[in-house]
């Protein structure tokens, strides 16, 4: 079968040229371009239309179990894990331009994303049925408390840019009374200004009326990486949900990094130079990964100096080297920076960063969705996103535990809207 074209497959969307801009983060102008022929598309902007052909078929359940919205959504974790149980999503809230753009490269919506969910008034968002946020955790994590003490600025709900986020969520909760929730954010969130931070948002959501559980789960179970995070979850009506008669996969029998690790059979990306073959017309050559990703001399000999700095202190700082048979620290959002926390090994060569596919696996992402997740922003930004993510199949467990209990509070109510009247 011939392949289609930019065009083409433009129009088997049912997208205006304008809308196909905006899904590709260029001009109006440059689309014309691509469809005359005078510039070739990059090959990540073909995965998107067809990605998006593919999505509609897969994901567009015209009776959905049950209907969500996604707030500070990132790029989508949260969703893929509820999307496979059965969710759909009717509202999505995400203020990072970047972040936007893989969420649009890899879901597809009859709704558009809205920007500061700060100035969304709660009676414009669509009635649902599960209200899902990962609500930015820098004011409450180790390395942002630590950094803000340091520059002498506020942090937790003092930090007014995005401690007091929580609040938005709540108002929007309040207002539209949705059957349950999930929350997500740090570990450090429980302990917080010496436990007084999750003390206030435990009491805000029971005095709203729900019946909440909380946990903490360690992605390692999942994937190759440790990675520790806290979990809301609430209902409406008290159904017995418990997270600690919950069973999670075992973080002591989880996958190694070997199993995340581009491998010398794996093929090159069209779209991205993550991996390379000398003989291009080869299709048996071996593939090697991008030399760009390896360390240059003067940032291994830096860091190899500073964690023997701190070493000799008695601190823990440092770089994490690791080699197939390994668990990784946990991904931050820094990682562009120099990679630090999880560097790979290489024989006889300085060790080097994940490519950014290898994070999206490392995050689960690749694990649970055919094609693979689409990543249309520079490494850096890629980095950065993957970063700030939850890991998917952590919250396909969660989504599915939290399933029957949704539905036996659904059972009774006959329209999400309804309860928002009351």
């Amino acid at each position: 079968m011939q392949e289609m074209s930019f065009k083409e497959l433009r129009e088997h969307n049912a997208m205006s040229v304008e809308e196909a801009a905006h899904l590709m983060g260029v001009t109006v102008k440059t689309i014309y371009r691509w469809e005359k022929g005078e510039v070739e598309p990059k090959a990540h902007c073909y995965e998107i239309l067809r990605n998006k052909l593919a999505y509609k078929q897969q994901f567009r359940n015209p009776h959905p179990d049950f209907t969500f919205i996604d707030l500070f959504a990132g790029i989508g974790g949260i969703r893929r894990g509820f999307e496979a149980v059965g969710g759909q999503c009717v509202f999505t809230s995400e203020w990072d331009d970047y972040a936007q753009r893989t969420y649009r490269a890899n879901f597809h919506d009859d709704h558009h994303i809205v920007g500061d969910i700060t100035e969304v008034d709660e009676a414009d968002i669509p009635a649902h049925d599960v209200l899902l946020a990962g609500f930015p955790c820098q004011p409450f994590s180790i390395a942002g408390v630590s950094k803000k003490n340091a520059l002498g600025r506020a942090h937790g709900f003092e930090d007014e840019t995005q401690g007091t986020l929580f609040f938005d969520v709540l108002r929007i909760i309040k207002h539209h009374r949705p059957a349950a929730f999930l929350l997500e954010n740090v570990k450090n969130l429980k302990s917080h200004d010496k436990g007084n931070t999750f003390r206030v948002i435990e009491g805000a959501l029971k005095e709203a009326g729900y019946a909440i559980s909380t946990r903490v789960i360690d992605a390692k179970g999942y994937v190759p990486q440790h990675r520790e995070r806290i979990f809301i979850a609430g209902f409406r009506e008290d159904t017995g949900f418990d997270f600690d008669k919950l069973k999670f996969a075992d973080p002591t029998k989880g996958p190694k990094l070997g199993s995340i690790l581009h491998h010398e059979g794996e093929e090159p990306e069209a779209s991205h130079d993550y991996l390379l073959r000398d003989d291009r017309e080869n299709a048996n050559a071996a593939s090697y990964v991008n030399p760009k990703y390896t360390l240059t001399d003067k940032l291994w000999a830096y860091l190899q100096a500073y964690k023997e700095k701190h070493q000799a202190a008695g601190n823990g700082f440092g770089f994490g080297l690791n080699g197939p048979d390994d668990t990784a620290r946990t991904l931050s959002a820094r990682y562009y920076k120099d990679g630090s926390e999880i560097l790979i090994e290489q024989e006889g060569k300085n060790p080097r960063r994940l490519t950014p596919r290898e994070c999206a696996r490392l995050m689960g992402y690749d694990s649970s969705r055919k094609p693979e997740m689409i990543i249309p922003v520079s490494d850096t930004r890629a980095y950065k996103q993957f970063g700030n993510s939850v890991v998917v199949p952590v919250i396909e467990a969660i989504a599915k535990d939290m399933l029957p209990h949704i539905q036996r509070i659904l059972a009774n109510t006959s329209h999400p809207s309804e309860v928002a009247a009351e």
